[in-house]
């Protein structure tokens, strides 16, 4: 595939954005877990938990990229692309479960605050939102945040840390000016809060992607209006689109054309197609050429069925 230059050049340095980040943010994770201990303070430790999270979505985001990178071989024609949405699934998953154990604890803690060391917290946090905002600023300069589902789901991460930060320093102050204990564990559930919404959505766009969902950056009718517009094309069925990973998505289907169309002649017809569809975000295109006596149906989507036999016929 000779259009896929653009892809390599951002995945190089979605890789490089990611490594920095990942170094970053671990290092500081370990001092918001110590300073969480040494202060008592749930806000930190949820936002340390929420670090942890952000560090092994970079850990596995990187992981992905290389892996992804890997050649197709015979057993594995797409090669091994689809590792960074199995990675992006099991991120929110994972973000999902540290939200809920977030919730447990803050509810044992509005029942009896503990005492908190609030300057502690205060000055750990402060050092927290630098650290995660100079990593967000990193991500959005070097790395594809927009269509890259990994880079996404690492970048909502380390957005929504941001604002854990936010949540701690208030909280801090607000034991600090007011004796308000129940501040830590209400800054703490905001975070579970957040935490919780960012991997119902990396979850939700993985799970999609793994059900061979029309892509969400594909407009289905637009595609279909392409492909019918073209000259010398007939009718189209049997259509199916699909992502393979982040910013690489197929697109099946037959067309039915002339009786009389020879192979050469179809060739400009089927380089038309292909190149109005890269226009439509679409990389990988499969076409298989028809006349109007081979055509079984007139519907657009795929008809067939899979037999119970494990034969699977093409059509009924």
């Amino acid at each position: 595939m000779g259009h896929d230059h653009g892809h390599d050049h951002t995945h190089g340095a979605n890789k490089k954005v990611l490594l920095i980040s990942f170094f970053i943010i671990a290092s500081y994770m370990i001092v918001e877990v110590v300073g969480g201990f040494l202060t008592n303070s749930l806000a930190l430790l949820s936002d340390a938990g929420h670090m942890l999270s952000d560090a092994v979505s970079l850990g596995i985001a990187l992981l992905a990229f290389t892996f992804s990178a890997k050649v197709a071989n015979q057993r594995k024609t797409f090669g091994y692309k689809r590792f960074e949405i199995l990675a992006a699934v099991l991120n929110g998953v994972t973000l999902i479960i540290i939200a809920l154990i977030i919730f447990y604890e803050a509810i044992q803690r509005f029942a009896n605050p503990p005492e908190v060391a609030t300057t502690g917290m205060l000055i750990v946090s402060s050092i927290g939102l630098a650290v995660n905002i100079l990593v967000a600023w990193i991500m959005m300069r070097g790395g594809d945040v927009e269509d890259n589902l990994n880079m996404r789901g690492a970048f909502l991460h380390v957005i929504s840390d941001m604002l854990g930060s936010v949540g701690a320093i208030i909280a801090a102050l607000l034991i600090m000016f007011f004796d308000w204990g129940w501040a830590d564990p209400l800054a703490s559930v905001i975070v579970a809060v957040l935490v919780l919404r960012s991997g119902y959505y990396v979850t939700k766009s993985g799970l999609h992607v793994l059900m061979e969902g029309t892509p969400q950056n594909v407009n289905m009718d637009d595609v279909i209006q392409t492909i019918q517009q073209t000259s010398g094309v007939e009718s189209v069925h049997d259509l199916h689109i699909w992502s393979i990973t982040s910013g690489l998505n197929a697109l099946s289907c037959h067309i039915v054309v002339d009786d009389k169309m020879t192979i050469a002649e179809s060739e400009p017809l089927l380089r038309k197609i292909e190149h109005d569809l890269e226009h439509q975000s679409i990389q990988h295109v499969t076409i298989q050429l028809e006349t109007s006596a081979h055509q079984h149906d007139n519907s657009i989507l795929c008809t067939a069925k899979a037999e119970s036999s494990g034969h699977h016929h093409h059509h009924h």
